[in-house]
């Protein structure tokens, strides 16, 4: 089995796609590295820690993006943003066939809060003109700094997430939010519950992602296909009237959970058996345990 989570960037996209498929749209010479990060005596990196090109999918040509988890943590900056919005407006542009973002991405860099909150903004904008134009976006989350911040927001815009087990997907980080609420909140150390809330599993139950996979390279690849081929002929409206519906889930989700502490307690609330022993099934059994219980599944 070749692991996800441990792959970089690059492995990333010359495993889940065709062998030497990927194409980037921009040459070395023309990498923009971040004008921001000197004065902080960070090195810069020529491609601003994202990949952006197109690539085969089983013979299908998509557009992708793969976040580099290793530097800086695949945090968002000006430059990084805009080549992401520029992927997703290209892809809208030619009526790609898909698009397949590999997001690894602990949010926006610190070193550029405003403009990288900006150009997360540009490419949720950016995202959904594309799912507008018939683009369906499927968003991979399996790396080692997860979907946090900004780049959680827009893995939640995507068609489809394929998430991992030890993938996690949240708005704050529990770091941030020990931060600014204390440990009492949420004790960043307790990683076993850090997992339990913004891990696969949870956010699989919670219907917050569509397909959960194995950690292994072949199982995100197929998982993408499988997404991508779920979208055909099925497109779904951005509407208010969608918004609203998924506000309404929202709420009730909250009037339900509001006062449970645990995700624990979620899972024996949703009838799942034997909940204290959910953390140690294996992939499959857990999806066949869950099938039942998943909320805003029919």
């Amino acid at each position: 089995m070749s692991s996800y989570q441990a792959a970089s960037a690059h492995e990333r996209l010359h495993a889940l796609f065709d062998a030497g498929s990927f194409q980037a749209f921009d040459a070395p010479e023309q990498h923009m590295a971040s004008p921001h990060l000197a004065q902080f005596n960070i090195p810069a990196q020529p491609d601003d820690g994202v990949a952006v090109g197109r690539a085969r999918l089983n013979g299908m040509t998509v557009y992708t993006a793969a976040q580099e988890g290793r530097f800086m943590g695949g945090a968002v900056g000006e430059v990084h943003g805009a080549r992401l919005t520029g992927l997703l407006r290209r892809a809208a542009r030619d009526r790609a066939a898909a698009v397949v973002l590999l997001i690894e991405s602990g949010g926006v860099r610190l070193h550029e809060a405003n403009a990288g909150l900006i150009a997360i903004s540009e490419v949720m904008r950016a995202l959904l003109a594309a799912r507008a134009a018939g683009v369906p976006v499927v968003a991979l989350v399996g790396g080692a700094n997860g979907a946090f911040g900004g780049m959680g927001i827009v893995a939640s815009c995507a068609n489809v997430v394929v998430m991992s087990e030890p993938a996690r997907l949240a708005m704050s980080g529990p770091e941030v939010i020990a931060s600014a609420n204390g440990t009492a909140e949420f004790d960043p150390r307790d990683r076993a519950l850090v997992w339990r809330t913004t891990g696969g599993k949870h956010r699989y139950l919670l219907g917050d992602c569509q397909m959960l996979v194995a950690d292994d390279m072949a199982a995100f690849r197929q998982a993408a296909q499988d997404a991508i081929a779920s979208c055909a002929g099925a497109p779904v409206e951005l509407t208010l009237a969608a918004l609203e519906q998924e506000q309404r889930l929202l709420a009730a989700r909250i009037e339900r959970f509001d006062q449970l502490r645990d995700p624990v307690d979620i899972w024996q609330a949703l009838g799942m058996p034997d909940a204290q022993h959910i953390p140690a099934l294996e992939t499959q059994a857990f999806i066949e345990a869950a099938a039942p219980h998943r909320l805003g599944v029919a």
